[in-house]
């Protein structure tokens, strides 16, 4: 879905499945974009769109990305795998946007390799940040520092929020074959609370949940009581996995980066946190 001044912008295609793009531009103007991403196809539709706005003498302001494409391909292990991240980077750094706001995007080199781009994202017409978020739920679910917990499930996320958001917390370490794909063990780290503890599973993505099905195994052992999860971006594959039913976690929240299935009781969006 794409948004250029707030308006949808309409796709129609050629009987051969070329689009057929329509927009008019006023010369001098500045455009902002909202890409909420569903399909890959749309960097198309984008690129298009974009170079029309700056061919008709306009310029294009913000690019506002809930979900960043391509961020879990940050990395490549050997000179066959293409570097998808990178070459996405570039063709929207071709754009020349004045600035380009991700929300929570999945490591530092996704925006090491964008031009003016800021972690926030835009909510009720204001620009907030994931952090916002996490200090919400605390909130909300009136969790007590002195004996619940914030549960990071590695390491990467441990450090990108210590400091951050002022509350105790664990974090996880697993074990992956990364011949089968499969987590064999899943460590926990850091001080353990006195049961029974609350806690507020963080992360920024999910796919099918394994992940934090492990978690939520291993915090109930350890006497955790009640569990939440939190995941900026939260795949519709989610819905296939073990966690939605094993009645380990009260509730998955999420936004509205990239989850479009039908929402099952236990997963709600977060629209906005005024």
């Amino acid at each position: 879905m794409i948004k250029i001044n707030n308006t949808l912008q309409p796709i129609e295609h050629f009987p051969a499945g070329e689009q057929r793009l329509t927009l008019a531009v006023q010369s001098g103007t500045s455009y902002t974009v909202e890409w909420v991403y569903e399909r890959e196809d749309e960097l198309i539709t984008l690129l298009y769109l974009c170079s029309h706005i700056k061919a008709q003498g306009a310029h294009l302001s913000v690019l506002y990305i809930p979900y960043l494409p391509n961020a879990r391909m940050d990395r490549v292990q050997s000179g066959s795998e293409v570097f998808t991240l990178k070459y996405f980077c570039q063709m929207i750094n071709s754009l020349s946007f004045a600035k380009i706001y991700i929300n929570n995007p999945h490591s530092d080199i996704c925006m090491a390799l964008l031009h003016n781009a800021e972690d926030a994202y835009l909510a009720g017409g204001k620009i907030r940040h994931n952090n916002d978020i996490i200090l919400h739920l605390l909130q909300r679910l009136e969790l007590d520092p002195a004996k619940d917990i914030l549960f990071y499930p590695d390491q990467g996320c441990a450090k990108k929020y210590e400091g951050v958001i002022p509350f105790p917390f664990m974090s996880g370490h697993k074990h992956r074959n990364w011949h089968t794909g499969k987590i064999e063990s899943f460590d926990v780290l850091g001080a353990q609370p006195r049961p029974p503890f609350n806690a507020l599973i963080v992360d920024d993505i999910s796919s099918y949940g394994t992940t934090f099905l492990h978690a939520a195994k291993k915090l109930k052992t350890l006497g955790a009581d009640k569990i939440w999860l939190y995941v900026t971006h939260c795949e519709n594959s989610i819905l296939q996995g073990d966690l939605i039913n094993s009645g380990l976690v009260e509730k998955i929240y999420t936004t509205q980066s990239i989850f479009t299935a039908p929402c099952p009781a236990v997963i709600e969006i977060l629209e906005d946190i005024n």
